[in-house]
């Protein structure tokens, strides 16, 4: 992608998660609200979704590569931010209107290494719905290093109920 679409994109969106409340914007690796986090930011790109993250020399497996956790913790909320906006698409909603959130945790994870991905290049996260039924939407995400396709993924997310989201972050159950 050339530096000039990346730009137009991210002026003229705001990230999907930028909507997250508050109370759900705490994730390590897309939570706005999480001081040590990726910050990850996903957007529209016509019917794809992409991101944009560069690794910083600490994300290292083995020198001059990336550690493939980070490739996955990527795909993840890539995946999950994705499968909320295609959700709100698909019930012809806006990210920012009055209905209830529409928020997504990862039922399954499957990341599947394709090359060595180097260290020290802007690594692009390309996303597309695979299925959305119910609940669930399965998202398949490309991860690139310039040309290079370095992972793909699949992402299952389920949408949390009102009720579950009230329990795990509100009501906090004893440990």
């Amino acid at each position: 992608m050339s530096a000039n679409r990346k730009e137009e994109i991210i002026a003229s969106q705001k990230p999907f998660q930028d909507f997250y409340p508050d109370h759900l914007a705490h994730c390590y690796g897309c939570g706005r609200l999480n001081d040590h986090g990726h910050h990850l930011k996903s957007y529209w790109d016509g019917d794809e979704t992409v991101a944009w993250f560069t690794p910083q020399p600490y994300h290292i497996a083995i020198p001059g590569y990336v550690y493939g956790g980070l490739l996955a913790s990527l795909i993840d909320c890539h995946g999950t931010g994705s499968a909320a906006a295609y959700a709100y698409r698909a019930a012809k909603r806006e990210m920012d209107d009055d209905g209830p959130p529409l928020r997504f945790l990862t039922a399954s994870l499957h990341v599947d290494y394709l090359k060595p991905t180097p260290l020290g290049v802007e690594l692009e996260l390309r996303g597309r719905a695979a299925e959305i039924k119910g609940r669930k939407v399965v998202i398949d995400i490309e991860l690139s290093a310039g040309d290079a396709i370095c992972a793909k993924g699949r992402v299952v997310a389920v949408q949390a109920p009102d009720k579950y989201i009230v329990d795990l972050v509100i009501n906090k159950p004893e440990a």
